[in-house]
C-alpha cells in the first residue's frame, strides 16, 4: 500500500492521522492519513463505497472517529463539535445544492454573510436590514461570475450556476479549508469547465479538499490525489503517479479509461 508523503509545503492546514470509523462491527474507514495545504487542491477519489463521504463527515465532525486524530492549523479538533469546527474555518459544500430557492442570488449571499459579520442571531429581521452586507456580497458574486444574476431567484438559475452560487455562499464564511463534495456531479461539459476554473481560482487563497469522480477534472486541477478503496488508502501522489499505479487502475481508473 502506498502512503507517499507530499513534498514539503510547510505545515498542513488540515491534517488527519490514523483516521478510523466503525459502524456496528463494519470498518468504513481505516488508517487514513491526509494533509491538506493552503493554496493547494487535494482530490479524494475512489470507487463507490470507498469511504470518501465518510472521510468528509469525519473531517467536518458530522461523525466522530473511532480512532485517529484530526488537526486544524495545529489545533486538535478530533473531539470538537461540527459547529465549532465550522467557526474555525472548515466549510463544506454538499452534492445537492443547498441554496434558498425563493431568495435572489444576492440575498442568498447576504444571508450567508450574517454569521461572519455578527448578524447570525438577527435572521428574523427583514432582509432590508442586511443592506450593510451588500458590498461584500457583490464582491463575492463578482469573484464567482454571478454579479449579473444578482437579482434573479436562485430557483431560476441553471444547475451549474446554482452550484456556483453555493460556492459563493460557502466563501462568504471565509473558510480556511473548503471541502467540496462532487462539485461537478450532473454537469454538462461547459459547466464542468467553468466550475473547474472557479475551484482553481479560489484555491489560491485557501486549502481545498475535493471528492470528485470526473478524473479529467482531477488531472487538470488537483495538486495531490489520495485514492481510497474499501475505506483504506490505496495510493497517494500527484495525478501522474497514481494514474500509473496498476492497483489504482484495476480498482478505479481502469474502468474509466479502458
Amino acid at each position: 500500500m502506498s502512503t507517499a508523503s507530499q513534498p514539503d509545503q510547510g505545515s498542513p492546514v488540515l491534517s488527519a492521522r490514523g483516521l478510523r470509523r466503525d459502524f456496528a462491527g463494519f470498518v468504513a474507514v481505516k488508517d487514513v492519513d491526509l494533509d491538506v495545504h493552503h493554496g493547494k487542491i487535494h482530490a479524494l477519489i475512489g470507487p463507490n463505497g470507498a469511504g470518501k463521504t465518510t472521510v468528509f463527515n469525519l473531517l467536518t465532525k458530522f461523525l466522530q472517529p473511532t480512532a485517529g486524530t484530526i488537526t486544524l492549523a495545529g489545533h486538535d479538533i478530533t473531539k470538537a463539535a461540527p459547529a465549532k469546527v465550522a467557526r474555525m474555518g472548515v466549510v463544506r459544500s454538499f452534492q445537492i445544492s443547498a441554496t434558498f430557492p425563493h431568495l435572489t442570488v444576492l440575498d442568498n449571499v447576504r444571508v450567508a454573510l450574517q454569521r461572519p459579520n455578527g448578524l447570525a442571531t438577527q435572521f428574523w429581521r427583514s432582509l432590508s436590514a442586511l443592506d450593510q452586507l451588500t458590498p461584500k456580497a457583490m464582491e463575492l458574486l463578482q469573484a464567482v461570475g454571478l454579479d449579473n444574476a444578482r437579482n434573479r431567484l436562485a430557483s431560476d438559475l441553471s444547475y451549474g450556476r446554482k452550484r456556483v452560487l453555493e460556492i459563493a455562499t460557502t466563501l462568504a464564511l471565509d473558510p480556511k479549508v473548503l471541502l467540496l463534495d462532487e462539485p461537478m456531479a450532473g454537469m454538462g461539459h461547459e459547466d464542468v469547465g467553468a466550475i473547474s476554473r472557479l475551484v482553481h481560482t479560489i484555491a489560491k487563497d485557501r486549502a481545498v479538499l475535493m471528492v470528485e469522480h470526473n478524473l479529467s477534472v482531477v488531472a487538470d486541477i488537483a495538486d495531490w490525489v489520495t485514492v481510497l478503496q474499501r475505506g483504506q488508502m490505496l495510493a497517494a501522489g500527484d495525478y501522474d503517479t497514481v494514474s500509473k499505479d496498476e492497483r489504482v487502475r484495476i480498482a478505479y481508473m481502469g474502468t474509466e479509461h479502458e
